[in-house]
C-alpha cells in the first residue's frame, strides 16, 4: 500500500509508520516541523513538510495524490490552547478530508478519542474547559467527515493512551466502557483496519482479550 499519515511524528503515527514501512509499504509522513524529517526517514517514512493549519486544499491534495489511504493522527498537543484544538483537531482533519476527496483517495482513517459524545452538549460539569474544547473539536471533525459519500471513513476512538508494551489483544466495538490502551496496540489496530478495508465505522478501542485481527474481522 501507499499510505499518507497526517501528524506523522506523533507517538501513534510513528508506530504505524514503522509497521507499514517495515513490511514494505510506502509511507508518506506529513509533518509541520522540518526538524522531524530525519526521524521519519529513520523509520523508513518519506517526510512531507506541510503545515495543515495554513496549507491549501490543493497543496494537501497534491501531497496525498496516488495514495491508497490517508490517516489523520495529528493533534494540537496537551499543552496547546483552545484555539489550536479547533485549527488542528478539527480544521486540519477536515482539510485532509477535503484534500482526499479532491485527490480521489477514498479510505480515510481518523484517530479520535473516547468521550467525545460527552461534549456534544457543551462542557460537562467538572471537566477541564480546554479538554472539553478538545473533545468538541474531535467531535466536530467526526461530524464533518463521516457523512461524506466520497470517502470510506473509519473513526477510531481510543481510551486513555499508555506507553506500556502492546499485548496484541483489545476490545474494539461500539459502546465500550472507558479504559486504557497501549499506543502499540492502537497502531496495530490501525494497520489491521487499513488491511481489512472497513468503511463507515465508528469504534471505541481499549485493552481487552480479543486478538487484534479477530477484533477487526468481527466488525460489521
Amino acid at each position: 500500500m501507499r499510505v499518507a499519515i497526517a501528524g506523522a511524528h506523533g507517538q501513534i503515527a510513528r508506530r504505524l509508520g514503522r509497521l507499514l514501512a517495515g513490511r514494505g509499504d510506502t509511507v508518506l509522513g506529513i509533518v509541520r516541523n522540518p526538524e522531524h524529517a530525519a526521524d521519519l526517514e529513520s523509520d523508513g517514512v518519506r517526510p512531507v513538510v506541510l503545515d495543515l493549519e495554513s496549507a491549501s486544499v490543493d497543496e494537501v491534495a497534491e501531497a496525498v495524490r496516488g495514495s491508497d489511504a490517508v490517516v489523520f493522527s495529528a493533534g494540537a498537543g496537551p499543552n496547546s490552547g483552545a484555539e489550536r484544538k479547533h485549527t488542528v483537531d478539527r480544521g486540519a482533519a477536515v482539510l485532509l478530508a477535503d484534500a482526499a476527496e479532491r485527490a480521489g483517495v477514498r479510505p480515510y482513517l481518523l484517530v479520535s478519542s473516547m468521550g467525545v459524545e460527552q461534549a456534544r452538549q457543551g462542557t460537562p460539569k467538572g471537566m477541564d474547559p480546554v479538554f472539553a474544547v478538545y473533545l468538541q473539536a474531535k467531535l466536530a471533525a467526526e461530524d464533518r467527515i463521516l457523512p461524506r459519500t466520497a470517502l470510506d471513513t473509519v473513526i477510531v476512538r481510543p481510551g486513555r493512551l499508555t506507553d506500556e508494551p502492546g499485548t496484541g489483544r483489545v476490545t474494539l466495538a461500539h459502546g465500550v466502557e472507558y479504559g486504557e490502551v497501549p499506543r502499540d496496540d492502537v497502531a496495530a489496530v490501525l494497520l489491521a483496519l487499513l488491511d481489512a478495508g472497513k468503511t463507515n465505522e465508528v469504534v471505541e478501542l481499549v485493552s481487552g482479550d480479543t486478538p487484534i485481527e479477530a477484533a477487526v474481522a468481527a466488525l460489521p
